[in-house]
């Protein structure tokens, strides 16, 4: 099987992981950048050009497209899957993902717990937003905003109204979502592929900071989840029609409320906190449904 990674750095530990397990397991694989990918469309024959060549022969792709090029990126993907090559994140759920808004109100309509959350268009009765919520602190999240970057706690009215006011004021889209107190900083991440957590982590934020991402200097252990958590989680990458994806929940005194659904969630942290081949579990994942979709296509074709 030929397998393709795309991503920009070759140097990141989840593409070096996916490329080794990728050559362990017998196949082709290798490394693309997508933003050096030139697009081909005409009829009936989509193509992609990389470097010197066209990439005519892949069976499988796992995107690692970042935040700042989903655009492309996601075109890129599409494009593939015009080809019937299977991919690990297919481009509509990449492109879902990212908007933090339209994520929440997929996780909503599919019943999944979810933390309080407002949304406006740059309204200025700032009063009716945070009496929505009903108590402080409360979370500002930049609508693109990643790994933690764009996110404040506002502790009390008069520091929510001034960082509403303040990104207001430079256009930039927020959402305003309840604190939950009793999580204590902590999160846990779960990592699901093709329907079943394989593996999880609770991520603990540093003394004096709230936000557990590891790349803010918060920590990593393994933790078994409870079957509700596991359930919720399971249910969320599916809300989100994602084969391979990062679950980030709260625990809470209503049950787990899903803050995020990542489609490119890193694999250091989760394989080095669990000791699970994740990497592998995601090449296994391309096996077992490029060779499903190779199978019917060669039907087609004879």
């Amino acid at each position: 099987m030929h397998i393709v990674i795309l991503s920009r750095n070759a140097n990141l530990y989840s593409t070096k992981r996916l490329l080794e397990e990728g050559i362990h397991r017998g196949h082709r694989t290798e490394i693309v950048d997508h933003l050096k990918c030139n697009i081909v469309i005409e009829k009936k024959n989509p193509r992609i050009f990389y470097k010197d060549r066209y990439l005519d022969d892949v069976d499988a792709i796992i995107p690692r497209i970042g935040a700042s090029v989903t655009f492309f990126g996601s075109a890129v993907v599409r494009q593939f899957e015009m080809r019937k090559v299977f991919t690990a994140v297919e481009s509509q759920a990449l492109i879902r993902s990212r908007d933090k808004l339209r994520s929440l109100q997929i996780l909503s309509r599919a019943g999944i717990g979810l933390p309080k959350t407002v949304f406006t268009n740059f309204s200025k009765n700032i009063d009716e937003i945070l009496s929505e919520i009903g108590s402080f602190p409360v979370i500002i999240k930049l609508i693109e905003g990643t790994q933690g970057l764009g996110v404040v706690l506002a502790e009390n009215k008069n520091a929510a109204t001034s960082v509403i006011e303040a990104f207001h004021g430079l256009k930039a889209r927020i959402i305003v979502q309840e604190y939950i107190k009793e999580a204590k900083g902590a999160d846990i991440r779960a990592f699901v592929v093709d329907g079943k957590v394989v593996g999880a982590m609770k991520r603990q934020a540093k003394e004096g900071e709230f936000r557990s991402n590891l790349h803010r200097g918060g920590t990593a252990t393994v933790i078994k989840l409870s079957r509700e958590e596991k359930e919720v989680a399971i249910a969320a990458a599916k809300a989100m029609g994602l084969g391979v994806a990062g679950v980030d929940m709260l625990q809470s005194k209503r049950g787990p409320l899903v803050m995020e659904v990542n489609s490119s969630p890193g694999l250091e942290g989760i394989e080095k906190a669990t000791g699970v081949n994740i990497a592998g579990k995601i090449i296994e994942y391309l096996e077992k449904n490029a060779y499903r979709g190779k199978v019917q296509k060669d039907k087609v074709n004879a």
